[in-house]
């Protein structure tokens, strides 16, 4: 099922429409996968697929800015909405979010797409998923871009500064029966434009009608408890620790980390040591720039992500202010 616009008649097509310039000629299809339905957004064509997973409390429309310098570069751009999220299935039960599925959702959308060649693109929850996905090798991957999320071995191995556990405070709330959906859904879900519109460096990034497709996005029934679910089932369902148990190999892909040094969530220090996990890895740091950094910055963000797909030196910050 193809349609023009992107995003679905739920999310409320007039707010999309309007948040959406940088977005136009993305298209939305539904593609089975995994057993589930995923809505998902689309852009240029060949046979190599940039695959772009959002995270959390985000939408495929977080990557508007990505899509078409990734069509323009000759790949088949799908961000698709997790399982939860939009008009993807949207299961029952803490278990189904469980990462061992989510890590499968992105295989069956690679098997899907049936591209000779894929790269990955995540922030946040997503981020989270593309980690795991490159270390269990589940399928090939040319490159991997990563925002605003840590690689989970360097604290494993060392644990969370005292800083980074009060900046962590929201997982052991959201680990709490019904009162963050209660909290969160408030005012049909107000909260979360206005958290994201709160925790940004550069409002001027998230007017109301971009908070405004994040909250119809959440006020749809059952969909928080499926987002909040993603953080159960990852901490008290025993995700984690399942996959500390299998251990962090070393990733051989080419792995480039951006990150948004103004993170409200989630300290810079949290980065240190990624390059004991990664063997080919390039980190550039944002300074000024928050959590939501392709959003926030696509510019410099595109142009980094760019450079790195193709193969040249990713640009340090001050470079890349001449070049946009």
């Amino acid at each position: 099922m193809d349609s023009s616009a992107m995003g679905s008649a739920a999310m409320g097509s007039a707010a999309m429409d309007s948040a959406a310039t940088a977005g136009a000629g993305i298209r939305t299809r539904i593609v089975n996968a995994n057993g589930l339905s995923f809505e998902v957004s689309e852009l240029g064509d060949g046979d190599r697929l940039a695959l772009c997973l959002h995270g959390f409390p985000e939408h495929a429309f977080s990557w508007r800015f990505q899509m078409p310098m990734l069509a323009a570069s000759g790949y088949r751009v799908w961000a698709p909405n997790l399982r939860g999220y939009g008009a993807s299935s949207r299961p029952g039960g803490r278990e189904a979010y469980a990462i061992e599925k989510l890590l499968d959702d992105v295989a069956a959308l690679i098997d899907a797409a049936g591209c000779r060649e894929t790269v990955l693109l995540a922030h946040d929850w997503g981020a989270v998923i593309a980690w795991y996905f490159a270390m269990r090798k589940q399928r090939p991957l040319a490159r991997l871009v990563i925002c605003n999320v840590p690689h989970p071995g360097p604290s494993s191995r060392r644990g969370l500064s005292w800083a980074q556990l009060k900046r962590s405070w929201y997982v052991f709330f959201f680990q709490l029966p019904w009162l963050p959906e209660a909290m969160l859904g408030r005012d049909q879900a107000k909260a979360i434009g206005d958290m994201m519109r709160a925790s940004a460096v550069d409002k001027s990034r998230f007017p109301p009608e971009v908070g405004e497709v994040y909250r119809q996005n959440a006020a749809q029934p059952g969909a928080l408890t499926a987002m909040i679910n993603y953080y159960r089932a990852l901490v008290i369902g025993g995700g984690l620790r399942r996959q500390q148990k299998l251990g962090y190999p070393v990733i051989d892909v080419p792995t480039l980390m951006v990150w948004g040094e103004d993170d409200v969530a989630l300290t810079k220090e949290t980065t240190y040591g990624t390059e004991e996990f990664v063997r080919q890895l390039t980190i550039r740091y944002l300074p000024r720039v928050s959590h939501w950094v392709q959003q926030e910055q696509p510019d410099i963000v595109n142009a980094m992500i760019q450079a790195f797909l193709e193969d040249k030196p990713v640009p340090e910050l001050e470079w890349v202010a001449r070049l946009v």
